[in-house]
């Protein structure tokens, strides 16, 4: 068979994609593009299907799936059933064959079965998804007896009942759920909750219980009120249109709205860069549009459920009062008209409080509900009677949890409008796990679960704290409020602390309640910045943060909330490096705070105590004073006031033992502060910080801490905290001993160049990160601060020391932290002379490291 109707057919397939890309960059109607896209692939089936005389076998050839429903967009799977009638002869299957390749060889992605009638109505029987299928199943050629018989047959009572079917596609739908979230940075359009997916399941559901042909038919029996049916097809068109976008743009059945796509589709749907960026407007809308279609699919389902499974046993109803009663898990209005009054719809949220029973609302009271809130022209706030009800809900013990099912059911962006504003707002990078709204929810589900019993081995100060604070609510307040300013331009923090005030002035909330708010708004960065990215060993980065804190209500408070927001933000940012480190930060402070100002820390008494208690410990163990004293003699001061008297027995003990002709590498069986310390002791040697970076990048292993020294006899004493690139401690066995043999190795090596590092990521290249370099003011004499914001690409930081070797600068501490795509990472420097750079100094720095990782460096 010659491929020459392939090629021709597959050329008109590139130019039908062409036409189509042009039409919807002229902005066509989505619904007429994706259908003209499926009669241009049924003419072309029939087309080939007359030229290989199919006809002329007892053969139908039914589109079924997405293109049974006749909507087929660029890239999508081409689903066929060969429905036979009996065995084929010889011919007929070469024919069949034949005309199989040539889909193949033109370039669709076929999905095909061919089975008799009594196989194919088997099969639909074992597999609900086979089923669905065949729902949808629209006849392109051959004996149209074949297909009817098809047609009545899936129809038939004993062909999956509308109850089990009803069941099959629920649980279908809850496993696909727990698979992956709505607000997934890259979310799949098709399969993610509120994806299309969830549109699909209740056209699927209506088929089966009313035999309609359409979600449209749901208004005629009564289902679907015209406004929903005009809502979920107004989300529907949107999901297509992303749909359609990434299949011209990738070339590829690709529902993945993925980093390097995103900004690629937006421009396509024509949104452009403002006070917030195209995807970023692009992004907001997708997640506005899920949560829409979320709420349309779990009311509809709930009412088929009544309906297909009105014979089972009845939901148990009690009486709440005279306008609300539970039924089974659900709240349920029984007063017509009841939301008429807003302060009513604010009370059923009061009562979801209340009652930890309850679960959600109930169909017919959400579908009023819904009524209510398009009807409601104020914010809810506005009035004195609502304002009474949510100062309610913010005192109850489970205020959070009404909250919850506010924000579930678009009713706080109705209380408060400045909630509006963040809803489905996103930031492309790869920090922000979820939208504003999403992750204040979050955070406050965190503030909830710090109380609970089984949240206490992993929060365990979190989980005394929240018990002790003196008014829960306050907390609550300001997590509502603390990113609700993003998205506006400026300081979101100020903005939001404005916010929060007024808030709390309206609400009647005391002058010192208001201002606790607001201020906890202002700084809820504070002491994640401090504790991640400043030397809490410093008894004067302690003690500034001490003057901003005040007191230790305020330090109760802002622990609280800044472990919340660090574990709100996505899954992998918190781990026992970051939890170790704020709760060192609390105590100090609170130290201080006990201690008061006046009375500053006495440096050469904690040197004199972590010696003595280092002592102690290394004569218990049989170590020689005389060899210990000669030890520490060549040690300066700050070298026992950074480390604890265990790490300073640990390196001691071992560097007593070592052989002096090679260095010596520990890697720590317990964890420092949340992590694995490495500490190298060994003669210093050029570019040494650049090695062990390099051998540790090429590893997957993170830096977070990187304490840099030397001896008097310029021995260096280099103390790292690292983690697994999924925030556990370096642990294995196996591990700990290939990562100290290259170490070994490495600083063996006479080689100064660089290894070759890995290849950025496929997550990473859309990302765009000005590289800049900040000196800042270094509480440590005669040393400079230097702040470096950049790309999170590999090898960063053993560039990094390679250039500061070449450009004759000295590190002594380095604090290590990346944020998501980005890396802003915090550097103690020093020139050759022991003194802070110099204007001309810095300069130069700030320009060798802004061009070698700007540009492609050539190492």
């Amino acid at each position: 068979m010659t491929t020459e109707p392939a090629q021709l057919a597959k050329a008109l397939l590139l130019s039908q994609n062409h036409d189509l890309l042009t039409r919807f960059r002229h902005e066509e109607s989505i619904k007429n593009l994706v259908e003209q896209r499926c009669q241009f692939v049924d003419e072309l089936l029939q087309q080939h299907w007359q030229e290989q005389q199919l006809d002329q076998f007892p053969i139908a050839l039914i589109a079924v799936g997405g293109y049974g429903r006749a909507e087929l967009h660029p890239q999508s799977d081409v689903d066929l059933l060969f429905l036979i009638e009996s065995e084929l002869s010889p011919s007929a299957e070469q024919a069949l064959s034949q005309y199989i390749a040539f889909l193949w060889d033109a370039g669709l992605e076929v999905g095909h079965s061919v089975r008799s009638l009594e196989q194919t109505l088997e099969q639909g029987r074992n597999d609900i998804t086979i089923a669905t299928n065949l729902l949808e199943a629209r006849l392109l050629c051959g004996p149209q007896a074949l297909y009817q018989s098809l047609h009545l047959s899936i129809r038939a009572d004993d062909f999956w009942p509308a109850s089990d079917f009803y069941i099959a596609k629920r649980d279908e739908q809850i496993a696909r759920h727990a698979k992956a979230s709505a607000f997934d940075l890259e979310p799949n359009i098709k399969t993610c909750p509120g994806g299309l997916r969830d549109i699909h399941t209740i056209s699927w559901v209506a088929m089966r219980y009313f035999d309609a042909a359409n979600i449209e038919a749901l208004v005629g029996h009564g289902f679907l009120e015209s406004d929903e049916l005009d809502e979920l097809l107004e989300c529907q068109s949107f999901l297509w249109e992303l749909r359609f976008a990434l299949h011209l743009i990738s070339g590829r059945d690709e529902n993945r709205l993925l980093f390097d796509l995103q900004r690629q589709v937006a421009d396509l749907l024509g949104y452009e860069d403002a006070t917030q960026l195209g995807v970023e407007q692009m992004m907001k809308r997708y997640y506005r549009t899920v949560r829409r279609v979320m709420e349309l699919n779990q009311m509809l389902l709930q009412l088929f459920k009544r309906a297909t499974l009105g014979h089972t046993k009845a939901l148990e109803i009690k009486g709440i009062n005279d306008d609300f009663q539970l039924r089974g898990k659900f709240i349920e209005s029984i007063t017509e008209n009841l939301f008429d009054d807003p302060v009513q719809l604010m009370t059923l949220f009061l009562h979801a409080a209340k009652n930890s029973n309850i679960q959600g609302i109930y169909a017919p009271t959400l579908r009023s509900l819904r009524k209510a809130r398009r009807a409601q022209t104020q914010a809810l706030l506005n009035l004195p009677a609502c304002r009474a009800v949510f100062s309610e809900i913010l005192r109850h013990p489970r205020g959070i949890a009404a909250l919850s099912l506010m924000h579930r059911h678009g009713v706080l962006s109705l209380y408060l409008p400045a909630w509006r504003d963040i809803e489905g707002q996103m930031q492309f990078d790869l920090f922000h796990a979820y939208t504003v709204d999403e992750h204040t929810h979050r955070l406050l589900q965190n503030i909830e679960s710090f109380a609970q019993t089984e949240q206490k081995e992993e929060f365990p100060l979190g989980s005394v704290l929240i018990n002790q604070l003196p008014k829960k609510g306050l907390l609550v307040l300001a997590a509502l409020f603390h990113d609700i300013g993003k998205g506006r331009g400026g300081d979101h923090s100020k903005l939001g602390a404005v916010d929060a005030l007024d808030f709390c002035k309206l609400h009647g909330l005391n002058d010192h309640d208001g201002r606790m708010v607001a201020w906890l708004v202002e700084n809820h960065l504070v002491m994640s910045v401090t504790a991640q990215r400043r030397d809490i060993s410093d008894p004067d980065v302690v003690a500034d943060f001490a003057d901003k804190v005040r007191d230790a209500v305020h330090l109760s408070y802002l622990y609280c909330l800044t472990v919340a927001d660090i574990c709100a933000t996505n899954e992998k940012t918190w781990n026992s490096w970051k939890g170790s480190l704020l709760r060192d930060l609390y105590f100090s402070t609170q130290r201080v705070l006990a201690r008061g100002k006046e009375k500053p820390v006495d440096i050469r008494a904690r040197v004199r105590e972590h010696q003595a208690k280092a002592k102690k410990e290394l004569l218990r163990r049989g170590v020689k004073e005389k060899n210990l004293d000669a030890l520490w003699q060549r040690f300066k001061a700050d070298y026992f006031l950074r480390h604890q008297p265990n790490q300073i027995a640990w390196h001691a003990e071992a560097i007593l033992k070592h052989k002096q002709d090679e260095p010596l590498v520990l890697i720590s069986k317990h964890m420092t502060r949340g992590g694995t310390e490495l500490f190298i002791y060994g003669k210093d040697k050029p570019k040494l910080f650049a090695t062990v970076m390099a051998v540790l990048d090429n590893k997957n292993i993170d830096v977070h801490d990187a304490g840099i020294m030397a001896s008097k006899d310029q021995y260096v004493l280099d103390s790292f905290v690292i983690l697994e690139q999924d925030g556990s401690p370096v642990s294995r066995v196996s591990r700990i001993q290939g990562l100290k043999k290259t170490l070994i190795k490495a600083l063996n090596s006479d080689t100064s160049k660089l290894p070759k590092f890995k290849k950025l990521s496929r997550k990473m290249k859309p990302f765009r990160v000005r590289t800049q370099v900040n000196f800042l003011p270094s509480r440590r004499h005669g040393t400079s601060m230097m702040e470096l914001i950049a790309l999170d690409s590999p090898g960063l930081l053993a560039k990094v020391g390679d250039i500061l070797y070449r450009c004759q600068v000295k590190l002594l501490a380095a604090k290590i932290t990346t944020i998501g795509e980005r890396a802003e990472d915090f550097f103690i420097l020093q020139n050759t002379e022991g003194e802070q750079l110099n204007e001309a100094q810095q300069e130069m720095l700030r320009q060798n490291l802004i061009t070698a990782l700007t540009q492609p460096a050539q190492y």
